[in-house]
């Protein structure tokens, strides 16, 4: 028995000997814990909002302060026509306009028939319907205040949804699918197909070869590049012809967008590679670093906008909340270059960057 307890006694002090162990057992399952309590959360908080006010009287000044002081919306323009409402939702600059008609206050007072219009952006229909949801209850409360009791609704509600009429999921998942095979193709297959040389020992023989440095890393990523590719190319054709979502972009420019966030993931994969010694650690590195976050983090489920300001800023350094972004605007609202170059942008940028990080850490000779 005594022996049995010393071996027990071993094994704990050889598990907590190891960092990484440790790390793993105690860090992850709290870091998990804590994003998990914070990215899943449906409320909304300081959406940003347009007001198309065509009556400018004291009930519609009235119920467009409701809506404000509700600590759910906040004003970004207040537009001056119908036409503006397109161009304002492409920029992604707003997720919802509500439209009072002309005369609102007067047909609110005397004839009982206001009508209101609420206009959201669809292209993430969870926050669409929880949009509307929100408005129309912030309207009701109004109304119930403003009303007598037994009257008649005094206000019409008008719903119209962009660039997702029927509030389809698919448009949803079906770009956040493309973000998560990519990134599991690209990053993590490389990642591992890379350190496997190593800890296989390898390598060395492919060093010794006649093949150069940049020629190996090539020959290792271009499989997975191809693959990648058509991947993308499956998911998006599937997604039209099975789920009947949207292509109104180009498909070169969509397509394009792909190939780019393809070589950003190849990157950071070779970049994985050459600070993971075995596959086990550069899987754990794949699977914590890049594909909870893409789930969590990008956009993909849960909005952006709800996440504590800690989150959002850590949200910017994930590359696939700009794919998404980009992919989203190409496919479901049909811009061009002009809109989606901030995002392009970006990976450009960061794709620079792991690979200056992965070729100053590659090593021409094995330690």
């Amino acid at each position: 028995m005594n022996r049995f307890s010393a071996f027990i006694i071993k094994e704990f002090r050889h598990l907590l000997r190891d960092f990484r162990t440790v790390i793993i057992i105690f860090g992850i399952p709290v870091i998990q814990l804590i994003l998990f309590g914070y990215v899943i959360n449906t409320d909304l908080k300081n959406v940003r909002i347009a007001i198309l006010d065509l009556s400018h009287d004291e009930i519609s000044t009235a119920l467009t302060n409701k809506l404000l002081s509700s600590g759910y919306f906040k004003l970004d323009n207040e537009i001056q026509s119908e036409s503006q409402i397109e161009p304002l939702f492409r920029k992604g600059k707003i997720k919802e306009v509500v439209v009072f008609e002309k005369d609102f206050g007067k047909n609110f007072l005397r004839t009982s028939n206001a009508n209101l219009q609420i206009i959201t952006d669809a292209s993430d229909p969870n926050t669409a319907s929880l949009l509307e949801n929100y408005t129309q209850n912030i309207v009701l409360d109004f109304v119930k205040k403003s009303s007598e009791p037994n009257a008649s609704l005094p206000i019409t509600v008008e719903h119209r949804m962009f660039y997702n009429e029927n509030l389809s999921s698919a448009n949803m998942f079906v770009p956040g699918t493309i973000a998560l095979i990519l990134m599991l193709i690209s990053a993590l297959m490389t990642s591992v197909s890379i350190t496997r040389e190593k800890e296989n020992r390898t390598m060395e023989v492919l060093l010794v070869s006649p093949l150069r440095p940049i020629q190996i890393i090539l020959g290792k990523v271009i499989p997975y590049l191809l693959l990648a590719f058509i991947d993308a190319l499956v998911i998006v054709g599937v997604g039209y012809f099975v789920f009947g979502v949207p292509v109104r972009g180009s498909v070169v420019l969509l397509f394009s967008i792909c190939l780019l966030f393809i070589l950003l993931a190849l990157s950071i994969g070779i970049t994985i590679s050459t600070i993971a010694r075995t596959q086990q650690v550069a899987m754990l590195i794949s699977l914590a670093g890049l594909m909870l976050p893409t789930i969590l983090l990008s956009g993909f489920i849960f909005p952006i906008e709800n996440m504590p300001k800690i989150l959002q800023w850590v949200s910017v350094l994930m590359p696939p909340r700009w794919f998404l972004l980009a992919l989203k605007d190409v496919m479901l609202k049909g811009v061009g270059i002009t809109y989606i170059w901030k995002e392009i942008l970006i990976m450009l940028i960061m794709l620079a960057t792991f690979i200056m990080i992965s070729v100053k850490k590659f090593k021409i000779r094995l330690e």
